[in-house]
């Protein structure tokens, strides 16, 4: 047996009687590395040329936007409570209690109907604010 790797391959073929062994799940993986470039199409430099560097960005990828749906949600809540608190303070009253009041008059409007309100309509949010001061 030759260790030369030029040789052990012919021989290989020789003992298998001049054909080579079959190739099994071909397909499958180059379909599944296809895939995973496509995902990476756009990436800088390797990322999206090599498989393995390819892979690794497109799971940390899928990572990050699963992780970033969910804190959008949150970070879209926090700016409605931020701008609806920014405007009840200009009449004169606070967030908490401003919604406590909400709560009492039976006013149930979701943050981010009142964040528009508060923004693009004032006369209509004043009065708002004016039902939840008398229900205080």
């Amino acid at each position: 047996m030759f260790w030369c790797t030029g040789v052990l391959v012919h021989l290989i073929i020789i003992e298998l009687g001049g054909r080579m062994t079959k190739v099994k799940f071909q397909v499958a993986s180059r379909r599944r590395r296809k895939k995973v470039l496509k995902k990476a199409k756009g990436q800088f430099g390797g990322r999206s040329k090599l498989y393995r560097t390819a892979k690794e960005s497109v799971q940390k990828g899928m990572y990050y936007s699963y992780r970033d749906r969910k804190q959008k949600k949150r970070l879209f809540r926090n700016l409605w409570i931020a701008r609806t608190n920014a405007a009840c303070r200009e009449f004169g009253l606070s967030y908490s209690k401003f919604m406590k009041g909400l709560g009492k008059a039976k006013i149930i409007l979701n943050r981010k109907i009142l964040a528009d309100l508060a923004v693009n309509d004032k006369k209509a949010f004043g009065k708002l604010v004016d039902t939840a001061k008398a229900n205080i």
